[in-house]
């Protein structure tokens, strides 16, 4: 099999062809936007006729020269990943006084249409000239490759679902962690180097393209965004009403066929409209007020078409943001000041809507392989109305509180992340402050590592009063206040806490002998009638700790000034208002 699929690799065919559903050739006009392969400034894409894709020091070394030959381009090093690659960012135009576009590629490798399509358009911009204007009223930040570790675990079988390039980058970096897992809690350099980006240069839009995986349609380039209903409102109608329809049309003028995220294994059915969480890069920024993009190319589209389609993405928008770009930092502006109160940390399926959609013929048939069914993409065209499940219902609710307040013992660990994010952390004199405090009173912990980290996947809460000694917090009144709340109330999908960060706390230090709380228990139920009557109670509600003579001493332990009052005790303090 290896040696058919090197066969196909030299004679300019995708090793993948053969397993996929059928598809059209591209001939829309987009394809006038890639040169000859012979032109001096032909990207390794073109020179490869729009088959390849280059490797790390290949990629570095042409934008190293596109930027010697253009006095608008500076390359900038953001980060170093995990094995030493340096992360480069190319700045073009004037980012700080006109609305400029982040586009990052390459979070996922394997997926890295936006990688070469910004690299055609950056040398369009400046030593061509042919898209000059784009820069004249906007300006662009772009990261060929986020994810650089991950970019070099190369080959030709990393993507079976995916029709090109003949060779791509792996899925995950060196140390196997998916870099859009990682906005919540920021283990690898990449996502850390992004956040420093955006903290620092204050893009007015976010791209974080990506390619697809699942079912078959008929769209090319798919994008989308969290809601009028989340975190950011005015940012998202917006992106609804004013960067959508343009930049639809600008695809379909190209030839291309835009169209909604898709999450669903067979469309006829429905597709779902999801809010994401922070552990990823759109839900991330809807939460921190930053308007951001998953964009989404389908896989089963020919490289080249998607290539060329998010060129037209992208150029589009930077059109766009110079027009208009004004107008969606006016609204980023109102929901950073915005405080809303109670604040959802989750969302249920709520609004379901009829929608059109145009999507490909699905047939299933028995598979011998599996003993189940197959299913087969014809490559048939429909068009037709769906159902929309749009997760817009809020579910947890929690109120703003006045501050969040962090002990020393455990500022190492949360307080350098809280800055990385972008989260103002005060600092001054120790100080006791009286404070409400999560205890856990039930968990349960994952039963395998998930993206290097062993999270809390289910637990249930008691708040206590208490006093902490601190002289760290974080109000709830900012701009990234939102952001600090999804990250410090532990019912958060995507807390700290169920990341692993307070792991520690479920550990018991200090126990009593038995021979100890038999006679304790005895007096503490003689003294204390009220007492006396709770336990009763228990024994006679609860048949398995009646049974449980460990479960029973501990009960009395729990209730003794011997236990452990941190036992379970989430280490942050919630100042309320």
């Amino acid at each position: 099999m290896r040696a058919v699929i090197l066969l196909l690799m030299a004679t300019g065919s995708f090793a993948q062809d053969a397993l996929l559903p059928p598809v059209a050739p591209f001939t829309g006009k987009s394809r006038a936007l890639a040169l000859a392969p012979d032109h001096e400034w032909a990207t390794p894409f073109e020179r490869s006729q729009l088959q390849r894709t280059p490797r790390y020091d290949e990629t570095v070394a042409w934008l190293a020269r596109l930027c010697k030959a253009s006095p608008q381009l500076e390359m900038v090093e953001i980060g170093v990943s995990d094995e030493g690659r340096k992360i480069w960012m190319v700045v073009a135009g004037d980012v700080r006084n006109k609305p400029t576009l982040l586009a990052q590629g390459g979070i996922h490798p394997g997926e890295i249409d936006g990688k070469d399509a910004g690299m055609m358009l950056l040398r369009d911009m400046t030593v061509l000239k042919t898209k000059a204007h784009l820069l004249e009223h906007a300006a662009l930040l772009f990261i060929p490759v986020i994810g650089v570790d991950g970019h070099e675990i190369f080959g030709p079988f990393n993507r079976v679902n995916q029709r090109g390039p003949l060779e791509m980058g792996w899925r995950t970096n060196g140390r196997n962690l998916n870099l859009n897992r990682d906005y919540a809690k920021l283990d690898t350099p990449g996502i850390r180097a992004a956040a420093s980006v955006i903290n620092k240069y204050r893009p007015a839009l976010y791209f974080d393209i990506h390619v697809t995986d699942g079912s078959d349609y008929q769209y090319d380039i798919t994008w989308g965004y969290s809601g009028a209903h989340a975190y950011s409102p005015a940012i998202a109608t917006w992106m609804r009403d004013v960067l959508d329809p343009h930049l639809a049309t600008g695809l379909r003028a190209q030839g291309h066929v835009p169209g909604p995220l898709v999450f669903s294994g067979d469309p006829a059915k429905g597709n779902s409209e999801y809010t994401f969480g922070c552990r990823f890069s759109n839900g991330w920024g809807d939460i921190r007020h930053l308007p951001t993009v998953l964009v989404e190319n389908h896989s089963l589209k020919p490289f080249d078409q998607r290539v060329l389609g998010t060129y037209v993405l992208m150029e589009s928008t930077l059109e766009l943001l110079g027009k208009r770009g004004a107008e969606l930092i006016e609204a980023t502006a109102t929901d950073r000041k915005a405080r809303r109160d109670p604040l959802p940390l989750t969302w249920d399926e709520g609004t379901v809507r009829k929608v059109e959609f145009l999507g490909i013929e699905r047939k299933t048939a028995p598979s011998a392989v599996s003993g189940g069914e197959k299913v087969i993409w014809t490559g048939v065209p429909w068009k037709r109305e769906i159902d929309l499940a749009v997760h817009d219902k809020p579910g947890i609710l929690v109120e703003r509180p006045k501050r969040y307040w962090i002990p020393d013992a455990w500022a190492g660990v949360i307080v350098p992340l809280l800055k990385a994010h972008g989260i103002v952390v005060d600092t001054g004199e120790p100080r006791e402050v009286a404070v409400s405090v999560y205890r856990v009173e039930t968990y349960e912990l994952g039963k395998a590592p998930f993206e290097g980290r062993l999270r809390v996947d289910k637990a249930t809460f008691k708040q206590l009063r208490s006093t902490l000694q601190a002289r760290h917090s974080v109000a709830a009144d900012q701009p990234l206040g939102d952001l600090a709340m999804v990250l410090l109330e532990p019912e958060s999908p995507d807390s700290l806490f169920r990341w692993g960060f307070f792991n520690s706390i479920f550990q018991r230090t200090e126990y009593i002998d038995n021979y100890v709380i038999e006679p304790l228990a005895e007096k503490m139920l003689a003294a204390d009638p009220a007492l006396k009557k709770a336990f009763e109670k228990r024994l006679a509600e609860d048949e398995a700790f009646a049974k449980d003579p460990r479960a029973r001493r501990m009960w009395f332990y729990e209730r003794t000034e011997y236990f452990d009052k941190r036992w379970r005790v989430i280490p942050i303090g919630r100042e309320n208002r």
